[in-house]
């Protein structure tokens, strides 16, 4: 630990400066009345880092991952989901089908990017293949990332399979610029299915009376790729589509058929689990001066100690000023497809992590803090002040270290403007659900953090 002393004595009109060792700088000035001083005090300390494994995280989303990515250095990566689907109460098929007849049915797969995240993370023209099974087994509301799909499947009885690449190269250019293009893999699926959709309405109404009854009649789809590797899509919706004909009477008494159609979609309304299967990480969790990791989504992410013990020691009479934390960022690796830095950090006492994603909760100042979007200029992840962190430690347990983890998010916003600036704060963090990786410095020159603080004397 190093220290530096600035006291400032206003009504001297004079600032005496001392400290523990020779390295000393102007911390600032403060009024006080009379002949009181204030002596500002600057403190250095080592901090520990560690890459931890990240077995699952908690994902309430309507949003996932397909497809499978191999990185040199991050390892691999298994990403698929398993989706219930909506259904209003009492449902009933808007037309009566011709003859009774189902004509077909598909299942459809849509990704789209957005600000942050992109339609598809790897290698467009990957060749993969998409394959979907029926949930047999209803599911649970656990939203951790580490299920095991072969508990809810039959895995022996596939509802059907496409194979795709992310650019679909059939789609030409002008239907792709529209604005009702959506990229999307289409998997065709039995009539079959469809059908005992139709006779379930007829005779079985109950089935349909509301979602509890309907997730019993249909569980769900199991959503995975079969073949291939080098893509990962974020899918956005799943969509269940029923095509059928129905008849109507034209002007002049003719029959003639229409075709309709009966969707059922993944909505927040019913269960999606997100499953993430990382393989390949050992390297990332070898013992390692020079480097801590992150990789994402649940794969590794850095734990820091901060030695409250040794901190409390020096703090015992003294007020926490400021605590600023800065993070450090190797270069991306330079081979194709290298993963890309997630945007944002979470710090937060690691017995708090799984409250605080369950709870949907977002950084308060208190506890839990979030970094500055990554620059890529810099190369770094700042944070803000975590005073208020160390204080509550100091107050409550002084005698234990503060071990703090590091996870990366994916931050909501929410921007008003008023007369005199523009205000941008957080609605929501999730966990990172993009495949994403970096590698932080953790040598002695970057893993210190300086505490300001200061004391009043006569």
């Amino acid at each position: 630990m190093k220290s530096k002393l600035l006291i400032l004595g206003l009504g001297l009109g004079a600032s005496i400066l001392a400290g523990c060792n020779d390295d000393l700088s102007s911390i600032g000035t403060s009024i006080q009345p009379g002949d009181d001083t204030i002596a500002v005090y600057t403190d250095t300390f080592r901090i520990q880092a560690t890459t931890m494994l990240l077995d699952s995280v908690y994902a309430r989303s309507t949003s996932a991952q397909l497809g499978e990515l191999y990185d040199p250095l991050y390892g691999d990566l298994k990403s698929d989901y398993l989706c219930q689907f909506y259904c209003p109460n009492d449902f009933r098929f808007q037309y009566t089908p011709y003859e009774g007849k189902i004509d077909s049915v598909e299942f459809r797969i849509y990704y789209i990017g957005s600000k942050t995240n992109g339609a598809w993370v790897g290698d467009s023209l990957a060749p993969m293949k998409a394959e979907i099974f029926k949930i047999t087994s209803p599911l649970q509301k656990n939203y951790y990332t580490n299920i095991d799909p072969t508990q809810f499947c039959d895995m022996r009885t596939s509802l059907g399979s496409q194979a795709y690449t992310a650019y679909n190269n059939t789609i030409s250019d002008s239907i792709r610029t529209s604005g009702d293009y959506t990229p999307n893999v289409r998997i065709k699926v039995p009539r079959e299915f469809g059908q005992q959709f139709y006779d379930e309405t007829i005779n079985h109404p109950e089935s349909f009376n509301n979602q509890e009854t309907f997730n019993e009649f249909f569980p769900g789809l199991y959503v995975t790729t079969t073949f291939g590797s080098g893509n990962i899509l974020t899918v956005s919706t799943s969509l269940l589509n029923i095509y059928y004909s129905y008849a109507v009477t034209g002007s002049a008494g003719q029959d003639s058929l229409v075709q309709a159609v009966e969707s059922f979609s993944s909505t927040q309304e019913v269960i999606q689990l997100n499953r993430f299967k990382n393989t390949d990480l050992g390297q990332l969790l070898e013992p390692n001066d020079n480097y801590a990791y992150f990789k994402t989504p649940a794969g590794v992410c850095m734990r820091l100690v901060l030695p409250t013990k040794e901190i409390t020691q020096v703090m015992k009479e003294r007020i926490v000023n400021n605590l600023p934390l800065e993070l450090k960022a190797m270069p991306q690796e330079n081979w194709q497809y290298a993963l890309d830095p997630p945007s944002y950090l979470l710090l937060l006492p690691e017995d708090s992590v799984k409250s605080f994603f369950e709870n949907a909760q977002i950084e308060n100042g208190e506890t839990a803090y979030l970094s500055n979007a990554y620059s890529s200029s810099t190369r770094t992840y700042t944070f803000p002040n975590l005073a208020n962190l160390i204080k509550y430690q100091i107050d409550n347990a002084p005698d234990e270290d503060l071990r703090l983890l590091l996870l990366p998010v994916q931050r909501t916003t929410k921007t008003t403007s008023g007369y005199y600036e523009t205000t941008t704060v957080t609605t929501a963090l999730t966990n990172y659900m993009a495949p994403a990786g970096v590698k932080i410095r953790k040598d002695e020159e970057v893993m210190k953090i300086s505490i300001t603080s200061c004391k009043y004397a006569k």
